[in-house]
């Protein structure tokens, strides 16, 4: 017997490919196909309706910093299994999935950059590393950004996007948020500025400790910031609560945040406030 060659109409559906995968994106807001690599020369923010969707630290570095550039800092802290926590799957195996899929060792960044030639001390979290999730690692890059800056005499810039506390290290993950509050608390003393950037999304221990205590706070649109999700508040009080609530807007009428802005606009009005706060505490020097 002779067995017909195949071709594009014998194909199962296990066999067919998508000829635009990779190729086009469908906007989160307003649902328009969009051609992916003018998204990601966008800085992943729609043209249609300026939805924001997520951009990798690659991308924050590359929006943020001149030409892209981190002079890392703390790059050998690695994450450690303290407490030999389990739950189906062991933390180890964890973290190791997750930064195969973050391209990152942990879930912040810092280091040394300069934005339109200012040198700043900048921390990003990287979101696509267990949630942005703070454990032991995570709270001591922050607590040495906010050091090292000090020492250096450097303005800080934090871009926050965090699930919150990293459950797999237990109350060694919650000890971050005074630890970190007390850094910051030391580096004040330097009457250096502090640009606290709150992402999407900014919760749990992140928003609780250090996120919201900036010399500004500035907020993505639509960026869904609080301590616990709308969700868990109404299960909790059992009430309705109002149309929008911790989405940046709302935190933005209530006095929560100082300013909201686009990603296209945010290097330039960062770099307008480091100037204007850094002039402000030499004349109270």
């Amino acid at each position: 017997m002779v067995w017909p060659e195949k071709n594009a109409l014998s194909l199962d559906a296990s066999e067919k490919q998508s000829i635009g995968a990779g190729v086009f994106r469908l906007c989160d807001g307003c649902g328009q196909t969009l051609d992916a690599a003018a998204l990601a020369a966008a800085f992943e923010v729609c043209p249609e309706c300026g939805q924001h969707h997520r951009l990798s630290a690659e991308g924050w570095r590359r929006l943020m910093l001149d030409g892209g550039e981190l002079s890392a800092w703390d790059a050998h802290l690695m994450p450690g299994d303290p407490l030999r926590f389990s739950d189906g799957k062991g933390y180890k195996d964890r973290v190791r999935a997750a930064q195969r899929k973050s391209g990152s060792d942990e879930a912040v960044e810092i280091g040394r950059g300069r934005i339109a030639g200012r040198a700043i001390g900048y921390g990003a979290f990287v979101f696509d590393f267990m949630g942005g999730s703070m454990g032991s690692v995570v709270g001591e890059k922050i607590a040495r950004l906010f050091e090292r800056a000090g020492e250096e005499e450097l303005p800080v810039v934090l871009l926050s996007a965090s699930g919150g506390a990293r459950m797999q290290e237990g109350i060694l993950s919650l000890m971050q948020m005074a630890k970190c509050v007390a850094a910051l608390e030391r580096f004040r003393k330097k009457r250096l500025p502090f640009v606290s950037v709150l992402r999407h999304p900014t919760t749990g221990g992140v928003a609780a400790s250090f996120a919201f205590l900036g010399d500004v706070n500035i907020a993505e649109p639509k960026a869904l910031i609080g301590f616990a999700g709308p969700r868990v508040i109404e299960n909790t009080i059992r009430q309705t609560l109002p149309q929008g609530f911790q989405r940046a807007e709302f935190l933005l009428d209530h006095g929560m945040v100082d300013a909201i802005l686009s990603r296209r606009e945010m290097k330039e009005h960062i770099a307008a406030l480091l100037g204007h706060l850094a002039d402000g505490a030499r004349r109270r020097a």
